[in-house]
């Protein structure tokens, strides 16, 4: 096992410099969560942060490092958003200028918040699919004009203040958890806390999570080395990474750190718990760390953080969420349904086929003069997840012809 690249005492000073730059975020205990799992159960709230995410740590260490010469040319960044709105915090309070470039599935409340929180300091630039695409952009810009990349990720100033999280979580504890669970994307966070908490509390078993549509750390660690992945789930847009730093799959592969992914449909009903329970937007990656904690095996009474990374949600998002958790959940199914085109057909398909509580919720139907039947696409959420073998049974013994729809079809993904 090679030593990590960065250096707990690294850590430490990027918590005494932040210390004085960023009050530390909340250590709160979690009813919902502690009583759901029998442990005792703590949320580091990064998603308090003034750019809601703990992507400011990483940031502030970097620039406030950098020399006048340095800061002169000022300073670039890709960014899935979280990232970048802390460059643009920390460039607006540190007096640097910024360019970031951020990829296109960068929610538009982010894209809103980066220029806030930069000013005139600021300068947004949107570009490709994913946050790669947004990386190559700002390192040509980088050799173009000589400014100074601040990685998301992949630097030893960002994996040292990223990695704060740890020594703060100990602080406000005041004694080592058992567990901690922490949300990946790019490693830098995971690979901080790792190489700090192994010097510094190494009986703390440390979980990084990593959404399935992007397990790009993992995917490191099989290989070796970092690897590029050939397709990734957007929706976890703060984790949406092809391909992970040399820097932090070094750390993570060096302290040995457990990892594990999560659906995004689980992460989706998590979102909603944290919500409507405990009063918390989360945005998708930001509840990775707690969506984890129902599938650990944690003995009772135990102590366990999760950390909150982020609340950079955008409302507009929330349909698709309550779509996702409700297909993950068992609750929501699609079907197509062959009509005769006849008075009544509709009204037999309420009375025979429909449960009490089920509940039509989409409904596409093109009707077609050349044929005696026509297709609809029905979407029903039913009443409990337990009414979709009666109703299957009901549908088998229809005259219609009615046809499931798998979930990962492509029509599932285009009406879902």
């Amino acid at each position: 096992m090679t030593a990590a690249p960065v250096t707990a005492t690294a850590v430490d000073e990027a918590a005494a410099l932040l210390a004085e730059l960023l009050p530390p975020t909340p250590l709160q205990r979690c009813e919902r969560l502690s009583a759901a799992t029998g442990a005792d159960v703590w949320l580091k709230r990064e998603d308090l942060q003034p750019v809601r995410s703990y992507k400011v740590r990483g940031a502030f260490t970097l620039i406030a490092g950098l020399s006048e010469e340095q800061r002169a040319k000022g300073v670039v960044a890709a960014s899935a958003g979280n990232h970048a709105q802390g460059v643009a915090f920390a460039g607006q309070r540190l007096g640097v200028r910024s360019r970031i470039y951020l990829p296109r599935n960068t929610p538009r409340q982010k894209r809103d918040r980066v220029a806030a929180l930069g000013g005139d300091m600021v300068e947004v630039i949107v570009t490709g699919e994913v946050y790669d695409d947004a990386a190559t952009a700002a390192a040509t810009d980088a050799k173009r004009t000589g400014a100074v990349v601040v990685p998301a990720f992949n630097a030893l100033e960002t994996m040292a203040g990223q990695g704060a999280v740890a020594v703060e979580i100990l602080q406000q504890l005041g004694r080592e958890p058992d567990v901690v669970t922490v949300p990946v994307g790019g490693g830098g966070l995971l690979g901080g806390m790792s190489t700090w908490m192994a010097q510094h509390a190494s009986d703390v078993r440390l979980v990084g999570v990593e959404p399935e549509g992007a397990a790009s750390m993992a995917a490191a660690l099989a290989a070796g080395a970092p690897v590029t992945l050939e397709e990734v789930s957007p929706f976890v847009d703060g984790a949406a990474v092809r391909r992970v730093g040399d820097l932090t799959h070094a750390a993570v592969a060096a302290t040995g750190s457990e990892l594990t992914t999560v659906s995004e449909g689980a992460i989706c009903v998590e979102m909603l718990d944290m919500y409507q329970t405990d009063g918390i937007i989360a945005e998708p990656a930001g509840a990775m760390a707690t969506t984890v904690l129902a599938d650990l095996d944690l003995a009772p009474g135990s102590t366990v953080v999760a950390v909150v990374s982020g609340g950079n949600n955008d409302v507009s998002r929330y349909a698709e969420i309550v779509e996702r958790a409700l297909v993950h959940e068992g609750r929501k199914h699609y079907f197509l349904v062959d009509f005769p085109q006849e008075p009544g057909a509709l009204r037999r398909f309420l009375d025979d086929v429909l449960g009490p509580e089920d509940d039509i919720t989409f409904f596409d139907y093109i009707k077609r003069n050349n044929r005696d039947t026509g297709t609809a696409i029905v979407g029903l959420e039913l009443g409990d997840p337990d009414d979709l073998l009666p109703l299957l049974a009901r549908m088998d013994t229809s005259p219609l012809t009615i046809e499931s729809i798998a979930s990962d079809s492509p029509v599932f993904r285009i009406i879902g």
